[in-house]
């Protein structure tokens, strides 16, 4: 398991906005165009497409263009990752940096 602090916490800096976290929550039932992502909430076009930027740039969410539209969809294997990086974290395993120091990145 690559525990790589930096570009997890990256991810995590990310996750901590409630705003995203919905988006995550809502892309976790499948892909959705930005219109219909928008309607859960009340901000403008301008800041979804912040957010969504921001959850691109750490590979959790997908973006497809069809003309005119965005739509986007959840990057399993990323979020997988994270899951398995914050498991392996919190849980004494073989992994455990105390356990061998050479698999600690900084």
């Amino acid at each position: 398991m690559n525990m790589n602090y930096d570009d997890n916490a990256k991810v995590i800096k990310a996750l901590s906005d409630p705003n995203r976290l919905k988006i995550i929550d809502i892309l976790s039932c499948g892909e959705r165009c930005a219109c219909d992502i928008l309607e859960y909430f009340d901000f403008s076009q301008p800041t979804l497409s912040h957010h969504m930027k921001v959850l691109m740039d750490c590979d959790l969410v997908n973006c497809k263009k069809e003309g005119l539209w965005s739509h986007y969809s959840l990057n399993s294997i990323n979020c997988n990752r994270l899951i398995l990086f914050l498991m392996n974290l919190v849980t004494d395993t073989q992994e455990c940096i105390c356990k061998d120091k050479s698999k600690c990145e900084y």
